[in-house]
């Protein structure tokens, strides 16, 4: 199964701050507004996003169709493939796509921990 592009999504407090400390770090704007309570960061090929009041805990996340450049990747696995994938191996979904419809969609389903994962297809 190929989940494309993999990223954490981490729920901050403040953005600014956030975003303070991750440059210290090393990282670098690479995405985002700001002003919507967003930003993506990137260090070599790790990408962090930072998103206030958005949701609640942090997640992974994956972008089928994406490299860790968020250039298209071809072929890619369609979220839908992937859902039904992941149906067929008996885990269960959060937030399912809709399986007759095509483009950006996305599903959401929980690691054993309660840890989030969001697979986000833009394209």
């Amino acid at each position: 199964m190929q989940l494309g592009a993999f990223s954490i999504s981490l729920a901050v407090k403040d953005l600014a701050a956030s975003r303070a400390f991750y440059e210290a770090l090393g990282f670098s704007k690479f995405g985002g507004q700001a002003d919507q309570g967003w930003l993506i960061l990137k260090s070599g090929d790790t990408i962090i996003g930072l998103f206030q009041g958005m949701f609640e805990k942090n997640m992974l996340t994956f972008n089928p169709g994406w490299d860790q450049n968020a250039q298209d990747t071809d072929p890619f696995e369609d979220v839908r493939r992937i859902q039904a994938r992941l149906k067929a191996a008996g885990l269960s979904l959060d937030v399912e796509a809709d399986p007759e419809s095509d483009g950006p969609a996305q599903i959401v389903l929980t690691d054993p921990d309660g840890n989030p994962v969001l697979i986000d297809q833009h394209r």
